[in-house]
């Protein structure tokens, strides 16, 4: 396998991932998209004999808003600075989008993350590694089933058990699965594990920083 191939394969991975992620956030995702062939895939990103990560870029919806849509990045730089963080959201506001996923082959510099930080007022950036996206980590087997809640069933809850939100146990907003879910700062996850007493167990746990 050349270099060529083998990069390849590992962006087809890191693609396949990247909307299995879009999707389980809730937004529309076909089958097509996710189960891709990795012949088809080398034809769409490098049909010119070099990856284009360009043609990689794709928007969604959200199943159930319309209105809310996101827009995933893949920059074509190794190192992502000012430049390519200008581009990515030159793509947003073109496309009206207010919320983005930028992926990475190397690095953030710490400029690129300032853009981040100045622009939280108006977008909702992320940004994603492509070795962290290799594999998705919901699908392994020592990582449980993770729900968000909306707010209304993360209210029904604290009223049912008669909790303050300070009572739950907590979550890191930098912990990998609340990265995947986007979870922010005071969304509740439920957590299900098996149970040999009872065939499941439900947990939550509060989203800090």
């Amino acid at each position: 396998m050349d270099v060529l191939d083998r990069d390849v394969a590992r962006l087809w991975r890191v693609n396949r991932t990247i909307h299995e992620l879009v999707r389980d956030r809730g937004y529309k995702v076909s089958d097509d998209e996710i189960n891709v062939g990795l012949d088809d895939f080398r034809s769409q990103v490098a049909s010119g004999g070099a990856i284009d990560r360009r043609a990689l870029h794709f928007p969604a919806e959200h199943a159930s808003d319309p209105s809310q849509r996101i827009f995933v990045f893949f920059a074509e730089e190794k190192s992502v600075g000012v430049k390519t963080m200008g581009v990515f959201l030159q793509q947003l506001e073109a496309q009206n989008i207010g919320r983005g996923i930028i992926i990475y082959q190397e690095k953030m510099t710490s400029s690129a993350h300032k853009v981040i930080d100045a622009m939280r007022s108006q977008f909702e950036l992320e940004d994603f590694y492509e070795g962290a996206l290799l594999v998705n980590i919901t699908h392994h087997h020592l990582v449980p089933k993770h729900e968000v809640l909306s707010d209304e069933d993360k209210k029904a809850l604290l009223l049912r058990y008669r909790l303050k939100e300070n009572q739950l146990p907590r979550i890191q907003i930098s912990d990998p699965v609340a990265r995947y879910y986007g979870m922010k700062r005071g969304q509740v996850c439920k957590i299900t594990r098996p149970s040999e007493t009872s065939g499941r167990y439900c947990s939550y746990r509060i989203c800090l920083g």
